[in-house]
């Protein structure tokens, strides 16, 4: 822990597309910087919110490349290396590693069902190809893959297996890692409803896409959480947190890139099969956000 780089507000960038359905990086460098310069704490290129099952292999290097240029080393930048297979999950890895990242994020994706053991392998197998940290994901939402605590245990007997993010919405689950694993594995909320519960309960840091939105909403949060100002956190947390249950339930990327819009960013378009929100998503999006 005392030489975790990654704490506090670790935001998620969207991928933006074009008229023609391929990846903005132009664009994506833009949103980067309003992430950077607004306070966020980590970059976290890749995961749920930028669509990294959409995207081609040359097109994560792409985005990867593009992150650690734009972010030039002025926050920490974990990027997510996610695959099928294994193969193709530690060529992610290495080229993250190489190209500059300082950790990186695996979470089991799975067709089939795959087997404490199989999960175990895979980790163990992409750890001993990078030396950066690992953070081990757990979002079955997404995965299809809910990782059990004793799971999670495991995984972190392997060396640079060092963080765990949290995703499942269960905040015994984040009170039981507390309580188990002690001070010195750093675990993080991936789980927007539940930031304030999460960092009450010992969460180093909250990854989110949200700073795309309400960067300083998400990172006064985080100020009076150090400062043991619990009465002020849950102020600040009550003005966000329709806005994080709406997101969470539209789904982020086309949640995210609407709210841009309305904020008068351009936020870029998204890829097939994905569509924008409809007009009444969009207005009751639009509410929530003039109420904050």
């Amino acid at each position: 822990m005392k030489n975790n780089l990654f704490k506090g507000i670790i935001a998620y960038p969207i991928t933006p597309f074009d008229e023609n359905e391929k990846v903005d990086l132009a664009l994506f460098k833009i949103l980067l910087e309003r992430l950077v310069t607004s306070g966020s704490h980590g970059i976290a290129p890749l995961g749920s919110t930028g669509v990294l099952p959409y995207l081609t292999d040359e097109e994560k290097e792409a985005v990867t490349v593009a992150t650690i240029s734009q972010v030039k080393r002025r926050v920490p930048v974990l990027v997510g290396v996610s695959n099928l297979t294994t193969e193709r999950t530690i060529y992610h890895a290495k080229f993250a590693e190489k190209a500059g990242a300082n950790a990186v994020m695996i979470i089991p994706m799975s067709y089939w069902k795959l087997t404490d053991n199989e999960i175990v392998q895979h980790y163990d197998a992409v750890a001993k190809q990078i030396s950066i940290p690992i953070m081990a994901y757990n979002n079955p939402a997404t995965g299809g893959v809910d990782m059990s605590p004793t799971l999670l245990k495991r995984l972190l007997e392997i060396p640079n297996v060092t963080m765990i993010k949290e995703s499942t919405g269960d905040i015994q689950r984040m009170h039981y890692l507390r309580k188990e694993l002690g001070e010195d594995v750093a675990f993080y909320n991936g789980s927007n409803p539940l930031a304030l519960a999460a960092f009450a309960a010992g969460a180093t840091g909250w990854c989110t896409a949200a700073p795309n939105l309400i960067p300083e909403l998400n990172v006064s949060l985080y100020d009076a959480i150090q400062k043991n100002d619990l009465v002020e956190a849950q102020k600040i947390f009550y003005k966000q947190i329709d806005l994080l249950q709406f997101i969470v339930n539209k789904g982020l990327p086309r949640a995210i890139k609407a709210g841009l819009t309305i904020l008068g960013e351009n936020g870029g378009l998204l890829r097939s099969p994905l569509k924008p929100m409809s007009e009444s998503e969009v207005a009751e999006l639009k509410t929530i956000i003039s109420k904050i």
